[in-house]
């Protein structure tokens, strides 16, 4: 018996380790500067893409990896300098990670607040170029967008982010998911739907979202950093969520995404200016105001 426990121990164990579903040096609650209470991260997960898995029970079933607890946190459609930047403070403040799906025009439109969002150490995957519909889209133009959004963060970014993709409204198609799968793209959709693009007030926001967690105890969360209410409420959704015993998983990929050079080569010519280098120079050591 005793054999036959260490065999599944570590045959479970291989498992992981084939997945790149193991945690990885968690950052320590007392180490977030001028918060005791930080929320922190409880664990990183790191996710090894090949063949395109799908993550967030809304729609891809596969992978059941949070813990009773644990929550990840996932923003899209941004960025936006106002509530992006927001967002980033707050979750400064209390020392966690998360995960990013920028629209391609928007990283390209603000390339120093994506950077300002790596330099934060959270995740930057891909939601398209434009945010269309991709369920409505031909194989060819779905493609097109998928493809152009990666080349545009990595692009704004100065080097490639990782290769996790969220559709725009969730709605994929089986013609996608098997292209996503060939790029070895890992596909996320979500535990949970804030529907922060729906609610304005801050009160109902976080009652909804620890109504939902109450309910179903961990989950992949999607909230948007283009919202100003949602940058507004973050901070107390944070704190409610710590104070609630919560634990933040981090998210990363073990490669990063491989863009394609036929896709770069058009992102970068709709991208006027922008350095293609990794330490382009910020806005601020470029510009600063002399005179008032």
């Amino acid at each position: 018996m005793v054999t036959m426990i260490k065999y599944l121990g570590k045959t479970i164990l291989a498992l992981m380790l084939l997945l790149g579903l193991t945690g990885h040096g968690a950052a320590k609650t007392k180490d977030c500067p001028g918060n005791k209470n930080a929320l922190g991260v409880s664990r990183t997960v790191e996710i090894d893409t090949t063949g395109g898995p799908g993550f967030g029970f809304q729609h891809y079933k596969a992978y059941d990896f949070l813990k009773p607890g644990e929550v990840v946190l996932t923003f899209d459609d941004g960025p936006l300098p106002g509530p992006t930047r927001k967002i980033l403070a707050a979750l400064a403040k209390h020392c966690t990670k998360a995960t990013f799906f920028p629209v391609g025009k928007l990283a390209a439109g603000y390339p120093e607040v994506l950077r300002e969002i790596a330099k934060g150490g959270h995740t930057i995957g891909s939601h398209t170029v434009t945010h269309p519909n991709i369920a409505k889209k031909s194989k060819k133009k779905a493609v097109d967008e998928i493809e152009e959004g990666f080349s545009s963060v990595k692009i704004a970014l100065g080097k490639p982010g990782a290769p996790f993709f969220r559709y725009p409204y969730l709605q994929d198609s089986k013609e996608t998911i098997s292209y996503l799968g060939t790029r070895n793209i890992a596909v996320f959709s979500t535990d949970f739907d804030s529907f922060d693009f729906k609610i304005r007030s801050s009160k109902k926001l976080l009652s909804r979202i620890m109504r939902k967690l109450k309910t179903d105890k961990k989950g992949i969360m999607l909230l948007h950093d283009i919202n100003k209410n949602t940058a507004r409420t973050l901070p107390a959704i944070l704190t409610r969520l710590q104070a609630g015993g919560y634990k933040i998983v981090h998210l990363r990929s073990k490669t990063p995404v491989e863009t394609l050079p036929e896709y770069d080569a058009i992102a970068k010519k709709k991208v006027s200016g922008l350095s293609a280098s990794a330490g382009g120079r910020p806005m601020s050591s470029v510009l600063r105001t002399v005179e008032e």
